[in-house]
């Protein structure tokens, strides 16, 4: 057995062929869609989104962990986001050094010093995880990072337990395609857009999706809008140029564009350098920021998800800070903490490089970025630190134990691939959705 598949059914090419062709046409029938690379902003030409063959199987006590775990984790980053002295102490190294974070925190402090004019907060958060192989054979959950700004694929992972589950009914195991789950991320992320829409009060005002130029996830957003649409909540797409173009605040700070109230920004756009093309973006983003809009997330709670804040948490007696009198959750959340150290000017900085050029296979160099394929490995750490190690530069990384999950052999489905068999290395992410208004916050683990 191979992550409960039959060996002899790995190496059937003629069935796994075949169950590839289904499993193509499944994702197809289910919307598990992506745009094409050559038309991004069309829906004329669409493929379907990467993903495996076969599901990977997940031990049930710690799918529950993960899904445990999420309300503490929403209530954590609300609490990071309400403490700007928190926030100013924990950034204060990695602003002095990097450009974009610094960018990020002037807006808040502008927000800060105006004063916030939306009590109301809506917060959807994806926490991911693997499942950390100790040399013992044990294993434990270990968190990579935490989603604030943009998590996605809430609506794939929504239809893809239904292709699984037909490849593993078409393969004649109908016992396992028992055991999937259901799934239902988009369902549970409109609930929450409905309610900080229902709060914002207005009938008439629109959730605005703050979108990028090239959009070929974009039916992973559409599955969010279709809930929204069920519930008669009117949605727009708009890009920053066109909210600097065509978008203004009353004299209430009610945010309009094209003529339309916006009562919730949804940021799927902003949170990496590039989407920031000039001066112009910069001032649409401080002005959707000063608005009354609710803003999913808001500018605190995007610097909440830093890296560097994650790496903070992890000092001792953090953690205690925002869950005073909470040994347990406290527990609960440190266990699934990976090392996590310090790159600031000093001894213990110091002590960092020296741990990582040592031993450079049994760390991660994360830079202050989000979207993928920022982190850096192995000899390539070498080569950062070497250059850097000296320099005020280096705070603007944070390094992390290596997290060491089992692979699983599986099929990689994407297009125009070749068809081969290959060890995948598999994340775990848990949703989360929370509301917050100046009486109460609600907040719920919505899938996974």
């Amino acid at each position: 057995m191979a992550q409960g598949i039959p060996d002899e059914a790995l190496m059937n090419t003629a069935l796994i062929k075949h169950l590839a062709d289904v499993a193509k046409d499944a994702a197809l029938l289910q919307g598990v869609l992506m745009r094409i690379p050559e038309k991004p902003n069309s829906s004329e030409l669409v493929t379907y989104a990467p993903f495996t063959l076969f599901p990977t199987p997940v031990p049930k006590a710690v799918f529950l962990q993960a899904l445990a775990l999420q309300t503490h984790y929403n209530t954590l980053v609300d609490k990071i986001s309400q403490d700007p002295d928190f926030l100013q102490e924990a950034l204060a190294s990695t602003i002095a050094v990097d450009d974009f974070t610094a960018r990020l925190f002037r807006i808040h402090q502008q927000i800060l010093k105006e004063g916030r004019c939306q009590s109301i907060m809506l917060g959807i958060n994806r926490s991911d995880y693997m499942l950390d192989q100790r040399e013992d054979g044990s294993s434990s959950l270990k968190q990579i990072e935490i989603n604030t700004f943009a998590a996605s694929f809430g609506g794939l992972s929504s239809h893809t337990p239904d292709v699984h589950r037909h490849i593993l009914k078409v393969a004649g195991w109908q016992e396992k395609s028992q055991c999937i789950p259901d799934n239902s991320p988009a369902a549970g992320q409109a609930r929450a857009v409905a309610k900080a829409w229902e709060l914002y009060g207005s009938k008439r005002a629109v959730v605005m999706f703050l979108v990028e130029e090239s959009q070929r996830n974009i039916f992973d957003q559409r599955f969010i809008e279709n809930e929204l649409w069920k519930r008669d909540i009117p949605t727009v797409r708009k890009r920053f140029d066109d909210v600097y173009k065509r978008g203004s605040l009353d004299q209430d700070k009610r945010l309009f564009v094209d003529g339309q109230e916006v009562a919730v920004v949804y940021y799927r756009n902003g949170y990496m350098p590039e989407n920031y093309i000039s001066e112009e973006t910069w001032d649409t983003r401080l002005l959707m920021e000063r608005s009354l809009a609710v803003k999913c997330p808001d500018i605190s709670t995007h610097l909440a998800g830093t890296k560097k804040v994650q790496q903070v948490l992890a000092r001792p007696g953090v953690l205690e800070k925002f869950f005073p009198n909470q040994p347990e959750v406290v527990e609960q959340i440190r266990a699934t903490f990976a090392g996590l150290y310090s790159l600031d000017m000093g001894p213990e900085g110091d002590k960092t490089v020296e741990m990582a050029l040592a031993a450079p296979d049994q760390f991660v160099l994360k830079p202050q970025r989000e979207g993928g394929g920022n982190n850096i490995y192995g000899s390539e750490i070498c080569q950062v630190l070497e250059g850097v190690k000296e320099s005020t530069e280096r705070t603007a990384y944070i390094l992390m134990d290596k997290i060491h999950p089992a692979p699983a052999q599986n099929y990689l489905l994407r297009q125009d691939a070749p068809l081969e068999i290959t060890n995948c290395l598999s994340e775990l992410g848990a949703f989360g959705v929370y509301v917050r208004t100046s009486l109460f916050i609600s907040a719920e683990a919505v899938a996974k």
